[in-house]
């Protein structure tokens, strides 16, 4: 992990930033748009949206117009979408896949997720995903707030493994479980909301680890997670703080760092439960 271009590679050997932006609320327009193009035109090579974001017309535009401005060619990026739990049947997932296809202005997507497991509908989205990523129309397929359970179940029915688990993932959610589970079954995780939605900001433990690396606690954190070998998706509009979150590359955290840290957690989500959570 050497800066924004680095990668790790995935169970079918794509290669996947490890660090991305994450769009999640930033509505259709300018604002959108110059964040992405910030994101690309300041070496980030992921981007990633879903469906349910109401937003990936302005992401295909910011794509475009960044690719335009740096003259990197689509193949340099990596860009995601996914399913949202409304369209979970066969044909339903391949409709929306094609949908978000279209708003995003591309040809193929690097990576699709199912976003929710829901109730067991996830089994018939899953086999149009892996049509789909045979079609050659994806080149990684995977889920988005998956359980060790559910990750059970669809692997009793899947011809081919999820590639990648999105799931919340920040020191106050660090997931050990689902981590084991994951490294076993070469399952790459990736944080969202890995800031706990700002809450984390004012810790006076990330405070304390910040000060002593000369970083802000969000750089501590986004650290924290490519140390522990999960990818991120850091959200923001701001292009001095997309600036910062890439700005992680140069410090490293030591070994009681990363134990404090972990210490941290207490199974507190922001987000929704995917045990209880139906759309």
């Amino acid at each position: 992990m050497e800066n924004l271009q680095s990668k790790l590679t995935l169970q079918n050997g794509v290669e996947l930033p490890w660090l991305g932006l994450g769009v999640f609320k930033v509505e259709e327009g300018p604002e959108l748009v110059q964040a992405v193009k910030a994101a690309i035109k300041n070496g980030y090579r992921l981007i990633d949206t879903a469906a349910i974001y109401g937003n990936e017309a302005g992401v295909g535009q910011g794509i475009q117009e960044g690719l335009q401005e740096t003259a990197i060619s689509r193949e340099e990026l990596f860009i995601t979408s996914k399913v949202w739990n409304d369209g979970l049947n066969y044909d339903e997932t391949i409709s929306a896949f094609h949908e978000s296809l279209e708003k995003l202005g591309l040809d193929y997507l690097d990576l699709y997720l199912i976003h929710w497991p829901g109730v067991d509908q996830y089994k018939e989205a899953w086999r149009a995903l892996e049509d789909l990523y045979k079609q050659g129309l994806i080149r990684a397929i995977g889920v988005s707030n998956f359980q060790v359970h559910h990750l059970e179940d669809l692997a009793k029915i899947s011809e081919i493994k999820p590639m990648i688990n999105q799931v919340e993932h920040h020191p106050k959610l660090t997931q050990e479980e689902l981590r084991r589970y994951s490294k076993e079954n070469a399952i790459q995780l990736q944080a969202w909301s890995p800031l706990m939605q700002g809450q984390l900001l004012d810790h006076p433990l990330l405070q304390e680890i910040a000060v002593k690396h000369g970083k802000s606690v969000a750089q501590v954190i986004i650290r924290w997670d490519l140390q522990s070998g999960i990818a991120t998706i850091p959200k923001s509009t701001k292009e001095h703080r997309i600036i910062a979150n890439g700005d992680v590359f140069d410090f490293k955290l030591s070994g009681e760092d990363m134990e404090s840290i972990n210490a941290l957690n207490e199974n507190l989500r922001v987000g929704p439960d995917p045990d209880t959570f139906n759309f």
